[in-house]
């Protein structure tokens, strides 16, 4: 049967993923140890080839030896043909002879060869000589006559001189390297399959799970069950799986997060279109409320018209960005009071016997700001401080909201203060980012993120300075001049 791949696999393949078909970490691993331990075998096998070889012809000379010594204990130093040439046999030599004192006597020879292709010292022969000589033997001819001197132990100055063929020691080399060649296959295989076994347990399965899951969470990162479930290692590995899983954690939920804005900037989009339309219409008809004379209607009407505009500049900003985002603002000077005085009136403070509305705002206090985004700044604050005062009326009885500025150099500093019960301490950590900062039941999560950025823009900060005995916000506003002049010292 043929195999056949998924569309994952081929996906995988054609974006430059691993595909499951191509040799892994474990196939290298298993390819990589056992070239190691066979390269380790070859330098271990060198020394011990070239060690065999001394030993093999340190013998030799000791067989030699004996039959030198038996010559010389013959009556008049000679020995029967016969057993002269057992003694070489025996010996796997050709001639020995013996330095005694000053001279160098011949003991026994037999067949002396006319030429000597090589001659070999082993009292001074060095360790790198020595592999080297050892090596040259598998390279040279079968035939190759050899002489070696070595030193026969017994007495002070005197050495032992042999001449042989080669060909005895090439074979009983050849099948030491094999032995030696079959023992460090079943080494290397054993040491492989120990190693393999180890480390495929220990990293590569741990790091196979880790990459497939990445390669898993990267088709789908919105779906929070391909998140991994981290093991309970205490090594690198476990400390990778639990990062991995706290980072695609971290990354689905925002995901999630920028779906649910997509979805909400769009519906929006299509909610601002028709209520433009409709406060639009409404706008006409508030045109219409002017000629009616009454005292209170002539008050009211002017106020309605301006929230109206306000809220058709929104709703035509909204659709010209596709979501909520804010124009730089249009800064001026303007008395803070009567825009403090608005903001009541859409709220509809105070209420009776419900919300008290305390305002402490100079009459001749100016602040440098864009109205509209102040307004929509002070109206959140109030609004949610209205919405936690609501949600506590009937346990508490009236509460209070007061809205205090003042003027310090160049900067306004207006505070937002109530009488409810605070802001919850979940909602504290993330209290200006979207979406996480709902405190009660019904609320978007969005008022204090829109107030927080309109204020950046303007150079300012928001922060919750008290929480005790209900919320105190404090906004501040630098003038335009400060804010350029700090630019300037960053930018600098």
């Amino acid at each position: 049967m043929v195999p056949v791949k998924d569309e994952a696999s081929d996906a995988a393949s054609q974006n430059g993923r691993p595909s499951r078909y191509l040799p892994g970490l474990s196939a290298k691993l298993l390819l990589l140890t056992i070239l190691f331990v066979m390269l380790a075998e070859v330098l271990v096998f060198v020394p011990s080839i070239s060690n065999f070889r001394r030993q093999w012809l340190t013998e030799r000379l000791a067989a030699a030896q004996i039959a030198a010594l038996a010559a010389e204990a013959a009556p008049g130093g000679q020995l029967p043909s016969t057993l002269r040439d057992e003694l070489l046999e025996r010996a796997k030599v050709k001639a020995i002879a013996v330095k005694h004192a000053d001279a160098r006597v011949l003991i026994i020879e037999m067949d002396m060869p006319a030429d000597i292709d090589a001659s070999y010292d082993l009292r001074q022969a060095s360790w790198l000589a020595l592999i080297a000589d050892a090596l040259m033997v598998y390279l040279a001819p079968d035939d190759r006559v050899i002489r070696v001197i070595g030193d026969p132990g017994y007495k002070q100055g005197e050495f032992i001189e042999v001449v042989m063929g080669e060909g005895p020691l090439k074979i009983a080399m050849i099948r030491y390297g094999l032995d030696i060649l079959g023992l460090s296959i079943l080494i290397s295989v054993i040491t492989a399959a120990l190693v393999y076994l180890s480390l495929d347990a220990l990293l590569v399965k741990p790091m196979t799970k880790l990459t497939w899951n990445i390669v898993r969470f990267s088709e789908r990162p919105e779906d929070p069950t391909r998140i991994i479930a981290p093991s309970s290692r205490r090594d690198e590995i476990g400390t990778a799986e639990r990062e991995l899983a706290l980072m695609q954690k971290e990354l689905a939920e925002t995901l999630s997060q920028k779906s649910r804005l997509a979805a909400l900037g769009l519906a929006v989009s299509k909610v601002s279109h028709d209520l433009r339309n409709m406060l639009s219409s409404a706008q006409l008809l508030s045109d219409r409320l002017i000629t009616v004379k009454d005292p209170t209607v002539q008050r009211l009407v002017p106020k309605l018209i301006a929230s109206l505009d306000r809220a058709i500049r929104l709703c035509a900003r909204t659709l010209d960005y596709g979501q909520a985002q804010e124009a730089p603002p249009r800064r001026k000077r303007f008395q803070l009071a009567p825009l403090v005085g608005e903001i009541g009136d859409s709220l509809g403070l105070p209420r009776e016997k419900l919300i008290d509305w305390t305002v402490e705002v100079a009459d001749e206090l100016e602040v440098e700001a864009d109205r509209d985004q102040l307004y929509r700044v002070l109206s959140n604050l109030c609004r949610n401080a209205v919405q936690a005062l609501e949600s506590e009326s009937e346990a508490s009885g009236v509460g209070e909201i007061m809205v205090v500025a003042r003027r310090e150099g160049s900067v306004t500093i207006i505070e937002v203060a109530d009488t409810g019960p605070g802001v919850p301490e979940k909602a504290r950590a993330r209290l200006f980012e979207a979406f996480q900062s709902v405190a009660r039941k019904g609320g978007s999560g969005l008022g204090l993120a829109i107030a927080a950025e309109l204020v950046q823009a303007h150079g300012g900060q928001i922060t919750l300075v008290k929480n005790e005995g209900g919320a105190t916000f404090r906004v501040t506003i630098p003038d335009a001049v400060v804010e350029l002049e700090r630019a300037r010292r960053l930018s600098a």
